[in-house]
């Protein structure tokens, strides 16, 4: 990823709309996204195009490892940012006004279960979402390069 690449937004208005205020305003305006729920900015790129995308997810921490969770509300399919960053992991991260480069990785069966608490507990209705598909929703860790 190089500096002075096209990124692409989410094309999901509301998530666009967000991504912009965090980036015009350094995370003041859209890290938190409601009351204790934090998010960040992922950029990854696409595995057909070579494009840089980036969307807006609600993160949690282990250790120094950021988590974020491949949810997409229960969808039977995975989100397309999920399979582009199997294909390449290194992505870039936006904390607040901190960006950085981070290795992406799933989470394995023997840490799952601990960070899909610590993920359950700032966003509720991830367990809904597991519930409503057959997929096993995946947990991403982040970790800075």
């Amino acid at each position: 990823m190089t500096a002075g690449e096209q990124v692409l937004d989410s094309p999901e208005g509301w998530v666009a709309d967000h991504i912009q205020r965090y980036v015009a305003t350094d995370g003041a305006d859209g890290h938190e996204w409601r009351p204790g729920v934090f998010t960040l900015l992922l950029t990854t790129r696409g595995r057909r195009s070579g494009t840089l995308r980036r969307t807006a997810l609600i993160y949690g921490r282990d250790g120094d490892s950021y988590l974020i969770v491949a949810s997409q509300g229960g969808d039977p399919k995975h989100p397309a940012w999920y399979l582009n960053l199997l294909a390449e992991p290194e992505v870039l991260v936006q904390v607040g006004a901190e960006r950085f480069t981070a290795r992406a990785r799933t989470a394995t069966a023997a840490e799952k279960p601990r960070m899909w608490t610590t993920m359950v507990s700032i966003w509720p209705p991830y367990d809904d979402y597991q519930a409503k598909t057959d997929r096993d929703i995946p947990v991403v860790v982040l970790d800075r390069v």
